[in-house]
C-alpha cells in the first residue's frame, strides 16, 4: 500500500495563511478529487475545520484529541499512527495525507509519493509544508496557466 501526500504550495513552500488555502485553482481541486477519489484522507483538525464537511465518496480521517459530531465517512483519529492504522483497514492501494501543516511534517518520511500543485510566487503564508527533498524522482511534471496563476502538477518518488 503506497502512502501519499498532495497539497497545493507557493514558491515559498507556503501551504496556507489564516487556516484558509493560499488560492483556489479549479483544475487543482479537480486534480485533487480524481486523484483521491474513493481513497482514505487523513487530515488534521483544523484543516478539517477549512472544509467544513467530510469529503464524499471518501473515507475522511480527522486526527485530533476532541473528537467532534460524526458524519458519514468521517472517523476519528488521535495520531498519525492510529489514523494510518484505520486507513489500511480500509484501503489497500492507496492513502492520502491531506494537510495542514503538522500533519504533513510528520507524514513526509512516512510517504512514498508527493503530488504537489506548485504555484508561483510568495502569497505570505503563515503554514508551511516540509522539505521534500528526499523526493529527488520525477514521476510526471505539467505547465499550467489558469485563474491569474502560473503553476505545476508535480509528481515525485522516492
Amino acid at each position: 500500500m503506497k502512502i501519499s501526500i498532495i497539497a497545493a504550495i507557493d514558491s515559498k513552500r507556503g501551504l496556507g495563511k489564516d487556516n484558509k488555502l493560499l488560492f483556489k485553482i479549479p483544475e487543482d481541486f479537480t486534480r485533487m478529487q480524481k486523484l483521491t477519489m474513493g481513497h482514505p484522507i487523513i487530515m488534521g483538525r483544523k484543516t478539517f475545520d477549512s472544509i467544513g464537511r467530510a469529503l464524499p465518496r471518501r473515507l475522511n480521517i480527522v486526527i485530533t484529541h476532541h473528537p467532534f459530531k460524526a458524519q458519514e465517512g468521517l472517523l476519528f483519529a488521535t495520531s498519525l499512527e492510529e489514523a494510518l492504522k484505520i486507513a489500511s483497514e480500509d484501503e489497500k492501494e492507496e492513502i492520502f495525507i491531506f494537510g495542514g501543516g503538522q500533519i504533513y511534517q510528520q507524514a513526509i518520511t512516512k510517504a512514498d509519493r508527493l503530488y504537489l500543485t506548485l504555484v508561483e510566487g510568495d502569497f505570505g503564508a503563515d503554514t508551511f509544508f516540509p522539505d521534500y527533498s528526499e523526493f529527488p524522482r520525477v514521476i510526471s511534471e505539467e505547465e499550467h496557466e489558469s485563474s491569474g496563476y502560473k503553476y505545476k502538477f508535480l509528481t515525485l518518488g522516492k
